[in-house]
């Protein structure tokens, strides 16, 4: 298993094309997992957790 690849929503966002809304009620909804914070306060995601995921939005 990779190393997680830790990033903010907005970049999470940018990265795969899925909404920064729809990311957060995968928070909350706890089908995302939430590892921690940035110096700056933001959410951090795990990428690799968000690259199948956005394989399945796309088609």
């Amino acid at each position: 298993m990779t190393a997680p690849l830790l990033v903010d929503v907005y970049a999470a966002a940018a990265a795969t094309g899925i909404k920064p809304g729809a990311l957060r009620v995968r928070l909350h909804r706890g089908t995302l997992t939430h590892h921690g914070y940035d110096r700056q306060g933001r959410t951090l995601i795990d990428l690799h957790e968000l690259q199948p995921a956005a394989l399945i939005n796309a088609a």
